[in-house]
This record gives structure tokens, sequence and C-alpha cells, in this order.
């Protein structure tokens, strides 16, 4: 359980630190996302998912 709330704490702080640094761009990323179709949305959630699954698979078989 530790380890999903540091997992989504560093979530967080990614973002944070993502909207702190460029807020204009993000806001231009925002406003392109929402005029994507909901499948191509579905799809790179999903390809993100499967990435940072494997990342954590790496991160974990390498200790």
């Amino acid at each position: 359980m530790t380890d999903l709330m540091t997992a989504l704490a560093l979530v967080l702080v990614i973002e944070g630190l993502a909207w702190a640094a460029f807020p204009e761009a993000m806001k231009r990323m925002m406003a392109q996302v929402l005029v994507m179709p909901p499948d191509l949305l579905r799809g790179i959630g999903l390809f993100m998912a499967i990435l940072g699954l494997g990342g954590v698979w790496l991160a974990r078989s390498a200790l």
C-alpha cells in the first residue's frame, strides 16, 4: 500500500511541476485533448498504462 501511495504522490509532483513550469503549453495541450476522439484517447491511455507497467516491471526486476 505504501508503494501505491508513493506512486500517486509522484504523479501529483510531476503533474504539478509541468503545470508550474509550462502553464501555457499545458493549456494548449488540454485544448488539443478536448477535440480528440474518445477512441484515440482510450488507445493513448492504454498504451501509456502498458508502458508504465513495463517500467515498473523493469524497475522491480532490476532490484
